[in-house]
């Protein structure tokens, strides 16, 4: 009933917003009071235009330029770049499977996350990327690997006569949903979907290519020298690992956990793994823009045995 009737730019208001304005603690409360009414929809604090319309957003452009939280709330402002990102934790349904992550064990939360829709990292289509990757003819040839492949949209795309791609998920909701939705692709004879939990599975032969995205974040960050591990036992010498990494370093908790490319070096470098390439996914999403790096390994010559 209040928010309803409240005009945050009415006379009173506007009486008192050069007072707010010197507080960064003022301006940051107060935009986030202002936020409210996209949350409850938009015609929650001002149900009718008015002339006051134009006051509202100037006295909100001014809020957030002298407010610490540096834009809209649930936007991270990477101070190095400049880049506006999404933050993790103002998702809903990043909150929702991080409950069901602490409630259970690995393979049956993830089971249950994609039993009840709690996928925040799906896109429903290609990652851009893996499509230009592909168009670009810059992939290896060979047998491909892609671990925590979900629903298998990368999979699809990247397959074809000279790539025979593995999809690989713990969980069998997500290797149904898989073939199901990939089951009419005219590329079909060049892919292959698998329910196996990753750090246990023993392929038959080792791989050309393994593309990780959405998964190296997704386990707690205790297992990552296990996954460095499995990585090096499954890829063939010669053979190349591409990490498309989701830099995040301000979680409190996960999934996604923090990473960087540090953390990929941290596990991979002992391994006898060195980068060949990094740079900006300028094609990334746009919650991520400005987050992610594509990053290609490949195995030096002398492999640590440390």
């Amino acid at each position: 009933m209040f928010l309803g009737k409240l005009n945050p730019c009415s006379f009173s208001m506007r009486s008192i917003f050069p007072t707010l304005l010197k507080s960064p603690q003022n301006s940051s409360a107060l935009l986030r009071f202002l936020s409210v009414g996209s949350a409850f929809g938009s015609q929650t604090l001002n149900p009718k235009p008015s002339t006051s319309d134009s006051i509202c957003s100037s006295c909100t452009s001014r809020l957030m330029k002298n407010s610490p939280i540096s834009g809209d709330v649930g936007i991270r402002t990477d101070t190095s770049t400049g880049e506006r990102y999404r933050d993790p934790s103002s998702n809903p349904k990043v909150s929702q499977l991080r409950e069901v992550i602490g409630s259970a064990d690995a393979t049956d939360a993830w089971e249950k996350s994609w039993e009840e829709g709690i996928v925040p990292w799906d896109l429903g289509k290609p990652t851009p990327i893996v499509t230009h990757l592909v168009q670009a003819q810059s992939l290896p040839k060979g047998r491909v690997l892609v671990p925590g492949c979900g629903t298998g949209y990368d999979v699809v795309a990247l397959a074809g006569p000279e790539r025979y791609v593995v999809g690989l998920d713990i969980s069998d909701t997500a290797i149904k949903k898989a073939k199901e939705s990939s089951a009419s692709s005219p590329n079909k004879e060049y892919f292959s979907f698998l329910v196996a939990d990753f750090f246990n599975w023993n392929p038959p032969e080792p791989f050309n290519l393994i593309f990780d995205y959405t998964f190296f974040c997704a386990f707690e960050p205790a297992l990552r020298s296990a996954w460095a591990k499995k990585v090096s036992e499954i890829l063939k010498p010669e053979g190349e690992l591409i990490t498309l990494v989701y830099v995040i370093t301000d979680q409190k908790e996960g999934p996604p956990f923090n990473n960087d490319v540090s953390d990929y070096e941290e596990v991979l470098k002992p391994l006898g793994f060195k980068q060949i390439s990094v740079e900006d996914n300028e094609l990334a999403v746009k919650p991520r823009k400005g987050t992610e790096k594509l990053v290609r390994w490949k195995r030096s010559r002398y492999q640590s045995n440390l």
